[in-house]
């Protein structure tokens, strides 16, 4: 299959945006989803509400409302930028940021199933024998959650490939900066003449989102086989 100089740079850009939302979120996936499992405190369903919300939010209010708050005349947007020079708008970044928000709630659920799993005596026992909060964390807890880890990664970035309405609400369809490739398959489609290309990013999308699915089961069963479960 070969690709036109765009539709390359509108994959590796999606690879890229994906990646990047993924490793920027996961330590808060961890620790929302820790603190969802393991505290309790007032409001607590209300913080779970607010972290799921973007998965039935049409992902056109998600990009609104980070227009409206990260843009570059938003609430907290315009100080970034009057302060430190930063925005997110028209930029890879606010696609990251976008992509990121909407497959958060996937990556958070998937490590709170693996987190309920785990036997909360295992990490008393550990405290009982003297171990701290966050000796007991890194060597009982996370390896035990590693699967749902695993599982919530590489589901959020098979979300984050196929992110649409967010990004281009909130970073507008720009060649080269914000056209990922769900947004290169829109402009073909668009695009008289153009359905020939439109059917070969259709057809990496479907690639790209079966071998992260392929990947995540595969790497699951290897964690847990060499935990011995």
């Amino acid at each position: 299959m070969i690709l036109s100089d765009p539709e390359w740079q509108a994959v590796l850009l999606s690879l890229k945006v994906s990646g990047i939302a993924v490793l920027g979120s996961l330590p808060f996936g961890i620790l929302m989803a820790w603190i969802l499992v393991r505290c309790r405190f007032p409001g607590k369903a209300l913080l779970d509400s607010l972290i799921h919300l973007p998965l039935v939010l049409p992902p056109v209010v998600v990009g609104y409302l980070l227009l409206v708050s990260l843009g570059r005349r938003g609430i907290i947007g315009a100080k970034l930028f009057d302060w430190f020079g930063f925005s997110f708008a028209f930029s890879w970044r606010g696609a990251a940021l976008a992509s990121a928000v909407i497959a958060f709630p996937l990556m958070v659920r998937a490590i709170r199933l693996a987190l309920e799993a785990v036997d909360s005596r295992l990490e008393q026992a550990a405290r009982t024998l003297g171990a701290g909060r966050w000796r007991v964390f890194f060597t009982i807890t996370l390896p035990l959650t590693l699967p749902g880890v695993i599982a919530g990664t590489v589901l959020a970035f098979a979300r984050s490939l196929g992110e649409f309405g967010a990004t281009i609400t909130f970073v507008s369809n720009i060649p080269g900066e914000t056209r990922t490739l769900p947004l290169a398959m829109f402009t073909l489609i668009e695009t008289p003449g153009a359905e020939g290309a439109a059917a070969r990013l259709c057809v990496i999308a479907i690639v790209l989102a079966l071998g992260s699915l392929l990947a995540s089961e595969w790497l699951a069963r290897a964690s847990r086989k060499r935990m011995g479960s």
